[in-house]
C-alpha cells in the first residue's frame, strides 16, 4: 500500500515537473519573440527615443554645409537638447541617394528637406513636427537683381519681374530631371507644353539681340529647375546670350551684389538665406517672390513611428 502511495506520487511530481517545464519554456519563447522584435520597432522608431536614436546612428543626414537648413538644423541640435547628434555634411544628391536606399529597405533615416523637392512625389514623406519654430514659418525663393539691372537690361529685368511659379509646376520639371532628362531638355519640355504661362511673362516685352546674361543658382534641384527654366525663356523668347553660373549660396550672393552676376532666383528668405540677407540685402534689388509657401525642415519616412523633433530627445 505504502509502494502504491509513493509511486502515485512521483507520478504526480513528474507531471508537475513538466508543466513547470513547459511554462519555463514558453515563457522563454515569449522573451524570445520580444527580444526578436525589439530591433524592428526600434528601426522604425518604435516611438522610443532611444531606439530612434540608436537606429539612426544618432544621425541627421544633410547637404552641403554652407546651406542655411543646416545652420538652422544646427541650432534644432542645440535648442532641442539632442545630445550625441550628428548632423552630417554631404550635397543634396548624396542626401537623396542615403533616402532612396533606406526607403527600399524601408530602414529609419532622418534627412534635411525642403519643399519643393520631387523626393515628396516619389516617396511617402513627412515632416517633423518643430514646436520651437526652429525652422521659422512658410518661406519663399525670391529673385534678386543686381543694382542697375532695370537700366542696362529692362526686358530681362520686366521679365524676371513677373516671374512666379507654383510647386507643382516647379515639380513637374524636377520629377523629369530625376527621371533622367537633361536639365536644359525638361525645362524647354514645360515651357513649350506651358506656352499660355510663358507668354504671361513675357508679353509686350522687346527682344534683344544676342545681349549677354548672367545668372547664378545653388545646385538644388528647385533651383535647378528654375533657372534652366529662366536661360531657356531668355534666350528663346526674348533673345539674351545667357550663361548660368552653379555656385554655393555665398558666391550665389556675393556676385549679385557686387554686381559680377546680373541676377537669382534663388533666395530663400527670410529664413534659409538669413544670414545672406543681413549682409547683402542692401546692395541687391529684391524682385519679390517667385515662389511663395515652401518650407524647410526634418524630414522622415512616414513608416517611422516619430513625429515631432521633441520625440528625439
Amino acid at each position: 500500500m505504502k509502494m502504491k502511495k509513493t509511486r502515485k506520487f512521483m507520478v504526480l511530481a513528474g507531471l508537475v515537473g513538466m508543466l513547470a517545464l513547459s511554462a519555463c519554456g514558453q515563457a522563454n519563447n515569449t522573451t524570445a519573440g520580444s527580444a526578436n522584435n525589439t530591433p524592428e520597432a526600434s528601426a522604425n522608431g518604435g516611438g522610443n527615443a532611444a531606439a530612434v536614436g540608436e537606429s539612426v546612428n544618432y544621425e541627421i543626414i544633410g547637404i552641403d554645409p554652407g546651406a542655411g537648413i543646416m545652420k538652422a538644423t544646427s541650432q534644432a541640435i542645440e535648442i532641442y537638447g539632442l545630445d550625441g547628434w550628428k548632423l552630417i555634411e554631404g550635397s543634396g544628391a548624396a542626401m537623396t541617394a542615403m533616402l532612396d536606399k533606406a526607403v527600399k529597405s524601408e530602414k529609419p533615416i532622418i534627412v534635411t528637406g525642403w519643399t519643393p523637392h520631387w523626393m515628396f512625389a516619389k516617396y511617402d514623406l513627412k515632416y517633423l513636427e518643430d514646436p520651437q519654430k526652429v525652422y521659422g514659418e512658410a518661406e519663399e525663393i525670391h529673385t534678386l537683381a543686381r543694382k542697375g539691372l532695370k537700366e542696362d537690361h529692362p526686358t530681362a529685368y520686366e521679365f524676371l519681374d513677373r516671374f512666379e511659379w507654383t510647386s507643382d509646376e516647379m515639380g513637374e520639371i524636377m520629377t523629369a530631371i530625376q527621371e533622367g532628362q537633361d536639365p536644359a531638355e525638361a525645362a524647354k519640355a514645360w515651357a513649350d507644353s506651358h506656352a499660355d504661362r510663358v507668354d504671361s511673362w513675357t508679353e509686350g516685352l522687346t527682344p534683344v539681340d544676342g545681349d549677354k546674361f548672367k545668372l547664378s543658382y545653388v545646385a538644388w534641384d528647385s533651383e535647378i529647375a528654375s533657372t534652366n527654366l529662366l536661360e531657356y525663356v531668355l534666350e528663346t523668347k526674348l533673345g539674351y546670350d545667357v550663361e548660368s553660373l552653379q555656385v554655393e549660396a555665398g558666391p550665389m550672393w556675393t556676385g549679385v551684389a557686387s554686381g559680377d552676376v546680373d541676377a537669382t532666383a534663388a533666395a530663400w528668405l527670410p529664413l534659409t538665406h538669413a544670414d545672406y540677407w543681413d549682409k547683402y540685402g542692401e546692395q541687391v534689388e529684391d524682385l519679390g517672390a517667385n515662389m511663395t509657401g515652401v518650407k524647410t525642415g526634418l524630414v522622415v519616412p512616414t513608416y517611422m513611428d516619430i513625429n515631432s523633433i521633441e520625440d528625439l530627445k
